[in-house]
């Protein structure tokens, strides 16, 4: 089976902006420093030459990666994201039932989780507790400072 990735299309937009700096920007830095430190004579004793390559390989091993990601990527329609439950993508309203304290999440893909925005990743432990729960339940989440419960208070897309 192939490893579909679903993704918003903000996200994907992300990822090939980001391909696009590293073929047209990236790429070409690289390949000007194997060519000077080329012109600086004697490859088997020079480091520069060494280093500069090493970090072409790395380079083309994310752009393959980038492509192959994008390849697979699927762009997930939020219209038909169900409200009814937690799930990739929805908006998470909830209450800590310690402290009354009230947050909102974003479930997302772990490649595009950034907590200072409120977009958690689905493999987090929060995520993991609340998908596929409904509004009203009551989910316990293990974290190191012991099992905290959060109430679902609200669920959008």
């Amino acid at each position: 089976m192939e490893d579909v990735k679903y993704y918003t299309q903000e996200g994907l937009d992300a990822l090939k902006r980001e391909l696009s700096q590293l073929e047209a920007v990236e790429r070409p830095k690289i390949s000007q420093a194997i060519a000077e430190a080329r012109d600086k004579g004697d490859l088997s004793e020079n480091a520069e030459y060494d280093a500069a390559k090493e970090a072409q390989g790395l380079l083309e091993l994310k752009i393959a990666n980038l492509r192959n990601l994008i390849a697979k990527a699927r762009v997930l329609d939020e219209s038909k994201i169900d409200v009814s439950k937690v799930l990739i993508y929805s908006i998470v309203k909830i209450k800590n039932m310690k402290n009354n304290a009230e947050m909102t999440y974003t479930i997302v893909p772990e490649s595009e989780s950034d907590l200072k925005a409120g977009k958690i990743s689905v493999s987090s432990p929060i995520a993991k507790a609340l998908i596929g729960n409904s509004k009203g339940d009551i989910v316990s989440v293990q974290a190191p400072a012991g099992v905290m419960d959060f109430q679902i208070l609200d669920i959008s897309r």
